[in-house]
């Protein structure tokens, strides 16, 4: 009898958009339902999902993780705004025949979500914004310069990873090092994105958090059920814009994690796994 698939032992398949780009993503969990498409952060692969996150979740619900247009083993060139990279999203949920989804953003991934809830709501049943931010927000410019700086190194390993990630206390750098170790169970290992790759991820970012008050206005129109969560010391996307957030999206609920930073879902994924599945089957 085959063992259990879970998040590190899960086959990478491929598939062909209607753009002509070939989409990595693996997929697993409970059938049947509304799937669950999780849309990854800043330079993220399918490796950087926390697979004890995943597994908490797929015990419940059908989980899909990809990479975007021109992201890791992904096709195709990565576009510079968000709003592409939301239109390169839908595209890969209509090739896999999706008519229904739930969405779970993380901080760029976050931004995409709320772009495809805003241009596709009739694909979107709930939506998770986790350790995220909205267009034109406040101190949303770029990140400030020491977070900024560790994020674009040529080679982010795990000194940068636990800096930005994890809140400069012992409790939470225990948990991003136990993080790290969960991150390489996984045997065979999906390719890093390229050096492009990130500067037009960047440049979305930039774009995205030009301060636009009335790009918040935007935010009214996302009438899904929606979760917004961070860290409590979120130096990224600080947790004022999830509270932002939470204020401006009609039907939202906000949650705050103690003593965590921007990798909150990785360090609480069980309290965080637990709130994400309560929330999608309320």
């Amino acid at each position: 009898m085959l063992g259990k698939v879970t998040a590190t032992t899960v086959a990478t398949e491929t598939i062909e958009g209607a753009n002509g780009v070939r989409y990595s993503y693996r997929r697993f969990g409970k059938s049947g339902g509304v799937p669950l498409v999780l849309l990854q952060h800043f330079r993220g692969n399918l490796d950087n999902w926390d697979p004890a996150l995943l597994d908490t979740l797929a015990a419940e619900r059908e989980v899909i993780v990809f990479n975007n247009v021109g992201v890791a083993s992904t096709g195709g060139t990565a576009p510079n705004t968000v709003t592409q990279m939301a239109r390169d999203a839908i595209t890969f949920i209509e090739a896999l025949k999706l008519p229904e989804t739930d969405l779970l953003g993380f901080s760029l991934g976050g931004f995409v979500a709320q772009e495809i809830a805003l241009l596709r709501p009739n694909l979107v049943r709930r939506l998770i914004l986790a350790g995220t931010g909205p267009q034109g927000g406040p101190v949303m410019h770029g990140w400030r310069k020491d977070i900024a700086d560790a994020a674009r190194v040529d080679q982010i390993g795990a000194e940068p990873l636990l800096y930005i990630m994890f809140k400069q206390t012992p409790t939470s750098q225990a948990k991003g090092m136990e993080y790290l170790g969960r991150f390489m169970e996984r045997k065979d290992r999906d390719a890093s994105s390229t050096l492009a790759t990130r500067d037009a991820q960047y440049d979305a970012v930039v774009e995205w958090g030009i301060p636009d008050h009335d790009k918040l206005q935007r935010l009214a129109a996302i009438s899904q059920p929606t979760l917004v969560a961070n860290g409590d010391d979120d130096r990224m996307c600080p947790p004022r814009l999830t509270h932002l957030m939470g204020g401006l999206i009609p039907n939202a609920q906000v949650k705050i994690y103690p003593d965590a930073g921007h990798g909150f879902l990785w360090q609480h994924h069980k309290e965080f796994g637990a709130d994400v599945n309560a929330f999608l089957s309320a």
